[in-house]
C-alpha cells in the first residue's frame, strides 16, 4: 500500500476583530429576528455574541454594519461555544458584499500590524 505524504492544513482565514461592539441581527427562516454582536469575522465566517444560542445547523441571513458599509449573507449556525457566543460559517456571500468584507479586514489587519510595530519601537527603549 502507497502511503502519502502528510497534506498540509489550509491556513485560517484573516480575521477582524472588532474591539468595539458591533451590531448583527440574524434573520431566521421562520421569521425571527435575533440580534448580537460580531466579535470575530473572516472571509468564512465569525463569532457572533448573543442572548440565546441559534439552533445549530439552522440558516440565517446575517446583517452587519462596518465601516465600508453594510453586509448581508447567508449563514449557518454552529455549536455554541458558550451560552452566549456562537459561530457561525458564510454559505454565501456575493460580490459586493465579499468586497465590503475583504476591506474591513484588511483595515483590522493593518492597524494590528500598525499597533504591533509601536509596541516594538517602544520595546528598544
Amino acid at each position: 500500500m502507497e502511503s502519502f505524504p502528510p497534506s498540509q492544513p489550509a491556513p485560517r482565514a484573516p480575521r477582524a476583530y472588532f474591539a468595539e461592539p458591533t451590531s448583527a441581527v440574524l434573520r431566521l427562516h421562520d421569521g425571527r429576528r435575533v440580534p448580537g454582536k460580531l466579535k470575530v469575522v473572516s472571509m468564512t465566517g465569525g463569532l457572533l455574541s448573543v442572548a440565546h444560542p441559534v439552533d445549530t445547523g439552522a440558516n440565517a441571513k446575517l446583517m452587519f454594519l462596518t465601516e465600508a458599509g453594510m453586509v448581508l449573507g447567508s449563514a449557518e449556525m454552529l455549536s455554541p461555544l458558550s451560552w452566549k457566543l456562537q459561530p457561525f460559517r458564510f454559505v454565501a456571500l456575493n460580490h459586493d458584499d465579499q468586497s465590503r468584507l475583504k476591506s474591513v479586514i484588511q483595515s483590522s489587519i493593518d492597524h494590528n500590524r500598525s499597533g504591533q510595530e509601536q509596541i516594538e519601537r517602544s520595546r528598544a527603549w
